[in-house]
């Protein structure tokens, strides 16, 4: 089976390496930076273990890639799907099943309108790896291993799709109702942008830090309180839409909490959470907030606009939600600037 992957970040690493090293596909790469790329990936897998997965073509020209393919997976943030989808358009076999690793950050929104219809379209509600790059094009550090996987597939048999799925991921894959039940999720658009906000909502020019703390290991049960509130006014969006009770699980029942406090200490606690740094940069001899990394660029403008925009059309009131999107959009944009 001939599977293109569509970018290169974290996951696009990860997965093209993983799958790569699989007996019975080829693999692909479309990425704007071909010439980084080796032919070969190592991906250090959390038991010691190194796959390698050696990769059939890279290229950053779609013509080369997109007319082979038997799959199309993109492994990108909110603001490269619209573009990508526009490019390979045209070299697009019919029925070809074109998805998104998540769809958190309006996949199926983009592709219904950018895709033909008879383009089989399917989106994963959260990522199947935790994953970091190590040296860029060459090797990645898969940290962590999903128990599950839940999918929406539209305009194809899902039965097929998830079956697929299941066996390049060596991941159990259930299926999901409908593509808002993939799309919307109270993973990163809520997890990341609530811990911003209690680390960084009175944060201004002028401010530095002396350390880069951690992301999850210093988490606080300030956060843990703002996610579950955000997480509640959520909830309230999916009784008005047509999600199946249960499809997606509240951040307590998800991470196994009952409480705030609870909840730091699970999140403090995960193996694969620990070492990851908060988006900081260092100038001078301290840190400020980095608004250019992708929890401020992907998370705000993408993740939880989505789920904002929905709420408006549907009358549903979330003060939280309202309060961190406007704080996190206000540093996005000015970073912009």
């Amino acid at each position: 089976m001939n599977i293109c992957i569509c970018g290169g970040g974290n996951l696009g690493h990860v997965i093209t390496g993983f799958v790569a090293a699989k007996e019975g596909y080829e693999v692909c790469l479309l990425t704007r930076h071909p010439e980084l790329w080796s032919q070969t990936l190592h991906i250090f897998a959390p038991n010691g273990k190194i796959i390698e997965g050696t990769l059939c073509h890279i290229t950053s020209d779609p013509a080369e890639v997109i007319p082979q393919a038997d799959i199309i997976l993109l492994c990108l943030p909110g603001y490269g799907i619209p573009d990508t989808l526009q490019v390979i358009r045209p070299y697009l076999k019919p029925q070809t099943p074109v998805g998104s690793v998540v769809s958190s950050t309006g996949f199926f929104f983009e592709a219904m309108k950018i895709l033909p219809e008879t383009t089989p379209l399917f989106g994963f509600q959260r990522v199947p790896f935790i994953a970091r790059v190590e040296d860029y094009g060459k090797s990645a550090h898969l940290l962590g291993y999903k128990p599950s996987l839940s999918m929406a597939v539209e305009r194809g048999n899902g039965a097929v799709l998830a079956r697929i799925m299941e066996k390049m991921l060596d991941t159990p894959v259930q299926l999901l109702a409908n593509y808002y039940e993939a799309s919307l999720t109270n993973s990163n658009p809520l997890l990341h942008t609530s811990r911003l906000y209690s680390m960084w909502h009175d944060w201004h020019e002028g401010v530095f830090y002396p350390t880069q703390n951690q992301f999850y290991s210093d988490w606080t049960d300030e956060a843990s309180q703002l996610l579950i509130d955000m997480d509640a006014e959520f909830f309230r969006l999916l009784e008005v839409l047509p999600v199946t009770p249960g499809s997606i699980p509240t951040v307590l029942d998800y991470y196994e909490s009952t409480d705030a406090a609870s909840l730091t200490r699970k999140l403090h606690n995960i193996e694969a959470f620990k070492g990851i740094l908060s988006p900081m940069k260092k100038v001078g001899d301290g840190y400020v907030p980095d608004f250019q990394s992708r929890y401020f660029t992907e998370d705000f403008p993408y993740g939880l606009a989505i789920i904002r925009r929905l709420m408006q059309e549907h009358h549903v009131n979330a003060p939280h939600i309202e309060q961190v999107y406007a704080w996190g959009q206000s540093f996005t944009l000015h970073s912009k600037l």
